[in-house]
């Protein structure tokens, strides 16, 4: 089983934090290389939220705080690579898609990797810093019984 992050949303802040919030669910990669150009006069007001501690949607390309790990299916790893080598053509540059298929690969990769590491539904977040070297970026686990996603979770039943 192959796994990667889904945006999650507990309240509306992200929608006040960001100028372009990602859609509860969507796909999600840790999305640093946005700022690998970047310096301290870059970091102002919601920039600074994004770098600081936004993960990158796949779908909206939008930031979100918080990502949940999930399973994820062959087919729809496939289609999120091409979307995101697409990005790559459309935001940055890359001469073609199939140019940037393997950097799309890649970065889904690392996602994929950091989130070997977790439980299904464990929540992650990311922290980054400006260094001397280029981005930093720090990524932290809440357990799944440590988030208590009951409390957020909306139940429905079959008369409702």
């Amino acid at each position: 089983m192959m796994l990667l992050a889904r945006a999650i949303h507990f309240d509306e802040s992200d929608q006040r934090i960001f100028f372009n919030p990602a859609r509860t669910g969507e796909w999600a990669i840790s999305g640093g290389f946005e700022f690998s150009n970047w310096s301290e006069a870059d970091l102002t007001g919601k920039a600074r939220q994004a770098f600081s501690n936004g993960w990158l949607g796949v779908e909206t390309f939008g930031r979100v705080t918080f990502v949940a790990v999930t399973s994820i299916e062959p087919a729809e790893l496939e289609a999120l690579t091409t979307q995101l080598a697409q990005h790559f053509v459309e935001v940055y540059g890359a001469p073609s898609v199939e140019a940037a298929l393997p950097v799309a690969a890649e970065e889904l990769a690392h996602m994929s990797e950091l989130c070997a590491d977790h439980d299904p539904n464990t929540l992650l977040t990311v922290a980054r810093e400006l260094t001397e070297a280029g981005v930093k970026e720090q990524f932290r686990s809440i357990a799944p019984a440590d988030a208590d996603l009951e409390q957020f979770a909306i139940h429905a039943t079959p008369d409702s």
